[in-house]
């Protein structure tokens, strides 16, 4: 059973949703989702963790943070599990949750013990170059007859399996709570990220997690991985955007499978 709650931090109120049966993990959700991303998966890795999703700060129904940048972000996650006296977790992030689970295991590596990286992108000075100049990729401006509703629907469609507009429609229900010009903010964020700077600082093991149906992430899968000291690789064939909810127990059965492992 999923069990939703709100932890008073020195950040705001942070709000979270988890399952509970045994050593904790902690999900970091991709922009501009919330903690539903995991809904699927949280049952799943709940029968065997303490599995808890939060709302990153400025998303869902977690405070504003000071400002929209990775560092905040993951000063949110941290202050989440000193709120929940947590003192270490194993840690997943997606697409942009992963950045942020890049930033926490470099900046307090004694509260990370395995880290799963799932299409994570590989943020260095040539990537932040190409995302300076690239298209907005949720951005769309607000209009009176409600168009833009429908243009933030097809401006996802394509990355999402057909047949299920549930999906698609969960993701716009989360856009939906962002105020317009915030519906960027997250990638932005990842954007000005030197993640170059910090992936030296990850000590712990990592799993690489790719959806190979993913065309924003999966082209950086192997470059991430080849600049952290202590990582694996696993692919979820045809997984997309939303592998967290579209193939969770494939998601599962690769996470549980790495958290059981011994530390190399």
């Amino acid at each position: 059973m999923i069990i939703r709650g709100y932890a008073d931090t020195p950040l705001g109120q942070i709000h979270f949703a988890e399952c509970d049966s045994g050593a904790p993990m902690l999900l970091l959700h991709q922009t501009p989702r919330s903690w539903d991303e995991y809904r699927e998966l949280l049952p799943l890795l709940g029968a065997r963790r303490r599995a808890i999703a939060m709302d990153t700060l400025g998303f869902g129904q977690s405070a504003a943070p000071p400002e929209h940048s990775i560092e905040a972000y993951a000063a949110g996650a941290l202050a989440l599990l000193d709120a929940l006296d947590l003192d270490q977790v194993d840690l997943l992030g997606h697409h942009t949750g992963g950045v942020v689970a890049i930033e926490v295991a470099a900046c307090a590596p004694a509260r990370v013990r395995r880290l799963v990286l799932s299409s994570t992108p590989f943020v260095d000075a040539a990537a932040r170059e190409r995302r300076r100049h690239r298209p907005p990729i949720d951005l769309v401006e607000t209009q009176p007859d409600g168009r833009h509703l429908a243009e933030l629907w097809e401006r996802r469609r394509s990355f999402y399996p057909e047949g299920r507009p549930d999906l698609l429609t969960r993701f716009v229900r989360d856009a939906l709570r962002l105020q317009a010009d915030e519906l960027e903010a997250g990638h932005e964020a990842v954007g000005r990220y030197r993640m170059e700077q910090r992936l030296p600082l990850v000590t712990c093991p990592v799993l690489c997690l790719g959806a190979s149906a993913d065309p924003y992430a999966f082209p950086e899968l192997e470059p991430l991985a080849r600049h952290l000291a202590h990582a694996t690789i696993t692919v979820v064939e045809g997984g997309m955007v939303p592998l967290m909810e579209e193939r969770a127990s494939d998601v599962a059965a690769a996470v549980l499978d790495f958290l059981a492992g011994e530390r190399p």
